[in-house]
């Protein structure tokens, strides 16, 4: 299987096109993004495959608090919320110093040399769990971090153009209506961000943003920069500001804020880095965070077992917590092409020491993704269908969005000013993120529950492929859950929301000069007859219209003529929805849109069509 960026990454193809260069973003053998998928990982190798041998054994006392002793391991002590004192002062008692403590949520990051530490600790009273958060140590670094460097920046020539994601998603067009409020913030999770971007600086809050690298807030200026390639790509997919430079962000309006927790070296996303990360987003007003990774070094964690209970239950805790706090979490699904709601094997952790394969059952979740409240997303190419490396799962996936296949990848933001095309779950999440970013901004009152249903209503029905995989309805199926996301829907533009079954086929068609062309669209799961009202969205790109003829063709061959442009009618483009009594038709079956050019000179492309029954 192929693993997501950070725990990582969650990104599938690995080389970034920059301005004038390639460079290699090849995820760091340890590491493991939502983004990592085809060209990262041959497959039954770990993406995020720690590049270190076994661990040394532990042994002897933990140091005094503050110094570093070879051996020290990372521990999540839970304890009831609240006052942690007695819990921490027994920490202390038995070989342990107290890292970082979040009494809110009753988590104490501990730090040990002592094997016998945990066991001892899970006879103290008072203490719920006790868990190892690493099969490694943790690293010298942790006791003195050094700050990220701060890359020279490039100034660039490109200006901003429809990017295939941005279109796809009606994002270009949703702008006309709001870019996102400056009052929304969204935090990004992940390997830092450079703040200092051409794209990037005009929307970066320095005030929120943090390192949260080895579980424990560093707010020193500069902590939060991008130790690798991976967050910067992300934060410019939800916020890029629309500045005529490079590229625009699906919600530029908004302000970005960087959480890193990705640790320096590895790239790994520990789980007491994910807690800080989220209890930073809970107290700093984050309205949506960005997450795509997962937790290392279990790419799925099982409640049997007493290491990863405690992280499962530290991490919801602080996922809770910044919930409370009016902030919605977002998750790329990651890109092992694994079905979620099928779980069998796990032969990727643990990523930080040595892999072993073992077996699992649906019990064992991937973190935060699978996490109560946060929104999972899957990942389609550039014609809409689901991404080849995209995880998938029935009752799992929330929603859809482009995170690019193949040669198609999305085109961002990367440090010191350049610009690169990755592909991946990491490169969907952003999306979604930027959509309800856009949400939240047009609906200040909303809740983290109430962006999460808003985005479920705006995503257009996405019907199962042609794979016996695909399992669920056409509104809510394993593939794309329930759609595909569309930032014009979610902020109330011209498009207004489907009322009946929806479907759509974004999948470019060329319209040659004197030719015709058809694109279409299966229709199933409808009962009955088409309506009397059937709507057809049409979005032609033509550069003389007066050239086409537009036609529906019913599955029985009926064709119903939407419209036969005067030959005079020089405009570009057409972007219309028509309506047609078509309750004469069974509604079931393959409808097509036909466009016939009559003319020489001018040429375009069926750009995406969709039928509202």
């Amino acid at each position: 299987m192929f693993s997501q960026i950070s725990s990582r990454l969650r990104l599938s193809v690995a080389a970034a096109v920059v301005v004038g260069a390639t460079v290699s973003l090849t995820a760091p053998a340890q590491a493991a993004p939502d983004n990592a998928g085809p060209g990262t990982a041959t497959p039954g190798t770990s993406a995020k495959a720690a590049t270190s041998a076994k661990a040394p054994a532990r042994a002897g006392a933990q140091s005094a608090a503050g110094a570093w002793a070879a051996g020290t391991r990372a521990y999540l002590v839970i304890t009831a919320p609240g006052d942690t004192t007695a819990v921490r002062t027994a920490v202390t008692a038995n070989a342990g110093t107290v890292f970082a403590a979040y009494d809110a949520i009753g988590v104490i990051v501990a730090h040990s040399t002592s094997s016998s530490f945990a066991t001892a600790m899970r006879g103290v009273s008072g203490v719920q769990q006790v868990g190892a958060t690493r099969t490694s140590d943790v690293p010298a670094d942790a006791y003195n971090p050094a700050l990220p460097t701060n890359p020279t920046q490039s100034a660039t020539t490109l200006t901003e153009s429809n990017r295939w994601d941005m279109t796809q998603i009606k994002a270009d067009q949703a702008w006309a209506v709001t870019t996102g409020s400056a009052s929304v913030k969204v935090g990004v999770l992940d390997t830092g961000v450079d703040d200092q971007h051409q794209d990037i600086a005009p929307n970066f809050n320095a005030a929120d943003s943090v390192s949260c690298a080895y579980g424990k807030a560093d707010t020193r200026a500069g902590a939060w920069r991008d130790v690798g390639t991976h967050g910067t790509h992300v934060a410019g997919t939800v916020a890029a500001a629309k500045n005529g430079k490079g590229v625009i962000g699906v919600a530029p309006g908004v302000k970005i804020s960087s959480v890193r927790i990705a640790e320096p070296t590895s790239s790994l996303f520990f789980a007491e880095n994910t807690v800080c990360g989220f209890m930073w987003a809970g107290d700093h007003g984050f309205k949506v965070t960005n997450n795509s990774y997962y937790t290392d070094p279990w790419q799925f964690n099982c409640p049997d077992n007493v290491d990863q209970a405690a992280i499962i239950e530290g991490v919801r805790r602080a996922q809770a917590y910044a919930e409370s706090k009016g902030s919605l979490q977002v998750a790329a699904a990651g890109n092992s092409n694994y079905d979620l709601a099928n779980k069998t094997t796990d032969s990727e952790s643990p990523n930080d020491s040595t892999p072993v394969t073992r077996t699992i059952t649906n019990a064992c979740i991937d973190i935060p993704t699978e996490l109560p409240g946060v929104v999972t997303v899957a990942s389609q190419a550039s014609g809409g269908a689901k991404a080849s490396y995209s995880n998938f799962g029935n009752g799992v996936i929330d929603v859809a969005a482009p995170g690019g296949d193949g040669a198609t990848g999305v085109y961002s933001t990367l440090p010191g000013g350049k610009y690169g095309s990755m592909s991946g779950t990491s490169m969907a999440s952003p999306h979604v993120t930027g959509v309800a970013a856009l949400l939240a901004g047009a609906n200040p009152t909303y809740t983290p529950a109430d962006i999460r249903a808003a985005l479920a209503t705006q995503a257009n029905d996405r019907a199962c492929p042609a794979d016996s995989r695909c399992t669920g309805t056409t509104t809510k199926n394993g593939f794309f859950g329930e759609g595909a996301v569309d930032a014009l829907k979610a902020v109330a533009g011209t498009t207004p929301p489907p009322t009946g079954p929806y479907f759509e086929n974004l999948a470019d068609v060329a319209i040659a000069d004197n030719a015709t062309v058809e694109s279409s669209i299966t229709v199933s799961g409808v009962t009955g007859n088409a309506p009397a009202a059937l709507k057809i969205g049409v979005d032609v790109k033509h550069t003389y219209r007066g050239d086409l003829v537009i036609s529906l063709v019913a599955p029985d061959g009926t064709v119903y003529t939407l419209e036969d442009f005067v030959n005079s009618d020089s405009a570009d483009d057409v972007l219309k929805t028509y309506t047609v009594d078509a309750s004469a038709e069974v509604a079931n079956g393959v409808w097509k849109l036909r466009v016939r050019d009559i003319a020489s000179q001018d040429v375009g492309r069926i750009d995406a069509w969709n039928l509202t029954f």
